[in-house]
């Protein structure tokens, strides 16, 4: 099995099904309970792609980066790499992967070993999967790739706590590409960034796509950071998918309720990019207990007694994907 290996009409990343739930425990004397964070996500990827994935907080996004990158194996569905399936894998095998898959975490503080140098800590991951690689070969492979992420070379023998949080997200970035990953998976990579610096690292994240074909998971809150950087975005709402498509249709047009009311909320100065929406009512529900039928019922102006009953599918609809019984309508 080899994931480096791309192949003609199939989809460099394929999610069929992806389901990931918790098992927790609710005090004494109270049962446990199953949190539903991922509960059926299907998304393809191309090479050289940006899928962007949207939603509140508690709706899964960061929950799926882990299945992705394999930090944490889902509680059931397909994850494809190049039409191989992940699965159980061989310690070679979960080298090759590892190549294959790479992750921005969100805190470029906080996911740097504050007790290595900047060196070191880009050698690391190549010591581990390339373990072919001489010492010399290893130095230059480094110092190859902090150039391509526009860090100096002085900067080699510096550790994280002197630099800038933008200078230190290059690092992470350089960190994710230095084995060469098809996929990177960037789990809100600037929103612990100033505007300009963020800004700075989207376009450097936009120019190492276009120079080393790698596509990118975005996992994201900002909408306005989405529609720069994103070709599709994907809506999730409580573990599933909302809507699907590409990034202008559902900017230009929303069909889901849920997805207007996130286009609406975010501000714009040109009132001719706001989206118009019914205001939402009620809070996020509980993955715990979600409600029956569509788990947007409760919130949604829309809704009816088969909303409340019958869960929606994704279905196509308009060029795009969407799970809503009354899309026909309200369209």
């Amino acid at each position: 099995m080899s994931f480096l290996d791309t192949k003609p009409g199939v989809p460099l990343l394929e999610s069929d099904n992806l389901v990931r739930h918790y098992d927790v425990n609710r005090g004494f004397g109270k049962p446990g309970a199953t949190v539903k964070a991922l509960d059926g996500v299907s998304f393809t990827l191309e090479a050289k792609k940006t899928l962007a994935v949207v939603g509140e907080s508690g709706c899964g996004k960061s929950t799926l980066g882990r299945q992705l990158t394999l930090i944490e194996k889902p509680s059931a569905g397909e994850l494809k790499i190049n039409g191989n399936t992940v699965g159980n894998l061989s310690d070679k095998e979960a080298k090759l992967f590892r190549r294959t898959v790479q992750m921005i975490f969100q805190n470029p503080y906080g996911s740097l070993n504050p007790r290595k140098k900047v060196g070191q800590i880009l050698a690391e991951p190549v010591l581990l999967n390339m373990d072919h690689l001489g010492r010399k070969e290893r130095e230059e492979r480094v110092r190859e790739t902090m150039a391509k992420v526009g860090l100096r070379p002085e900067f080699f023998q510096r550790y994280p706590h002197m630099f800038s949080g933008g200078q230190r997200q290059r690092i992470a970035i350089a960190r994710a590409l230095i084995l060469e990953p098809k996929v990177i998976v960037a789990d809100e990579p600037v929103s612990a960034l100033d505007v300009s610096v963020q800004a700075q690292v989207l376009n450097l994240m936009m120019d190492l796509q276009e120079e080393m074909n790698v596509a990118y998971v975005f996992i994201s809150h900002d909408l306005s950071v989405v529609r720069h950087i994103a070709d599709d975005v994907m809506v999730m709402y409580l573990g599933r998918v909302a809507e699907k498509g590409p990034t202008e249709e559902i900017f230009a047009k929303p069909l889901h309720p849920y997805t207007r009311a996130l286009l609406a909320s975010a501000p714009k100065i040109d009132p001719a990019h706001r989206v118009k929406a019914e205001p939402l009512t009620g809070e996020l529900p509980s993955p715990i207990n979600p409600p029956s039928g569509c788990a947007f019922h409760k919130r949604c102006p829309f809704a009816t007694e088969e909303c409340a009953k019958v869960r929606p599918e994704l279905r196509s609809f308009e060029g795009r994907e969407v799970a809503c019984h009354r899309v026909e309508e309200i369209a």
